[in-house]
């Protein structure tokens, strides 16, 4: 499957369970806005969850659209935050990144009881460690199903790069580093070194052609290549391989991974606002949102009953 449509979650930990699962620790990319297709000829599911966030995209979608639309348009005026009735690019490329912003933090507040386990307001390695290895640490014969001290020792490498202070204890700020390193400066180096180890199958600390595409496609699936494995091919010729030396370092593959000239939240802004103005200026009035109200948010259900969820700021 295409990388452009991987899951790129930092760090799916284990939480409540008796023994640890197998984690997928390796960043592939920037926080993406959804993990869902962006595909507008399909639905507009993607869009809902950039501009919403993804709990409150779930509640939108169970709202008749008569209330979908109202709130709509209070979010409306809150989006235009100089007043001037108007919605423009950067007012919603704004509004955007706070609704991704919202959902790590809630995401982390989510997790944060289950290691927070003396409730000191803090989690330290060792309480991460044993809410998630401690089967494993109490008998690491009993399951050899994956490499638990390899991943162990990653997260403890990741971990000790987000304490910042070296104290090996988190607090929020730091955890929040931990369990999405690719929002944070001084975490890229680690998302790198993750990525190349996992998949330099070589071991010579570079990413190659082979490599590059072993990771996104198994050709024995196939007969032949499909097309977009060609299209990858070339893109790694033409453009991850700056240097020409047939592979890609650690700066070629933060490139790669986190590519510092594009704006996930400036990108789906453009194209909301292409998919929306209506008459071409640049700019959105509420009626040209209102207008295409389904771009923006969900609407599923045909009456109120019980699936009308009331939040308090609507």
């Amino acid at each position: 499957m295409m990388r452009s449509m991987l899951a790129c979650l930092a760090l799916c930990v284990v939480v409540g369970s008796s023994k640890p699962t197998e984690k997928k620790s390796r960043v592939h990319d920037e926080e993406p806005l959804s993990q869902l297709e962006h595909n507008d000829n399909k639905n507009f599911d993607y869009d809902h969850e950039a501009f919403l966030g993804h709990d409150e995209a779930k509640t939108f979608d169970q709202l008749p659209p008569e209330e979908s639309k109202r709130r709509l348009g209070i979010m409306v005026d809150k989006i235009d935050s100089n007043r001037d009735g108007f919605v423009s690019e950067d007012e919603l490329k704004v509004w955007i990144k706070n609704a991704q912003k919202k959902h790590v933090l809630d995401s982390v507040e989510r997790q944060w009881s289950d290691f927070d386990m003396n409730n000191d307001g803090l989690i330290s390695w060792d309480e991460y460690k044993n809410v998630t290895y401690g089967s494993y640490l109490d008998d690491p014969q009993a399951d050899s199903e994956y490499n638990y001290t390899h991943m162990m020792a990653r997260d403890e490498r990741r971990f000790r790069v987000a304490d910042t202070n070296g104290d090996l204890i988190a607090d929020k700020v730091e955890f929040t580093a931990f369990l999405h390193p690719e929002d944070h400066e001084h975490m890229k180096d680690v998302v790198v070194q993750e990525t190349i180890e996992d998949i330099d199958k070589n071991g010579d600390g570079f990413i190659d052609i082979q490599e590059y595409i072993g990771d996104m496609y198994n050709a024995e699936d196939e007969e032949e290549d499909p097309e977009w494995v060609e299209s990858e091919r070339q893109q790694f010729s033409e453009f991850r391989d700056k240097n020409k030396d047939g592979k890609m370092d650690k700066e070629e593959t933060l490139d790669w991974i986190l590519p510092s000239d594009y704006d996930h939240a400036e990108a789906e802004a453009k194209h909301l606002l292409h998919e929306s103005d209506a008459n071409q200026d640049g700019k959105l009035t509420k009626k040209e949102i209102l207008d295409k109200f389904d771009v923006f948010v969900g609407s599923q259900v045909t009456d109120f009953g019980e699936a009308l969820l009331r939040h308090d700021e609507f």
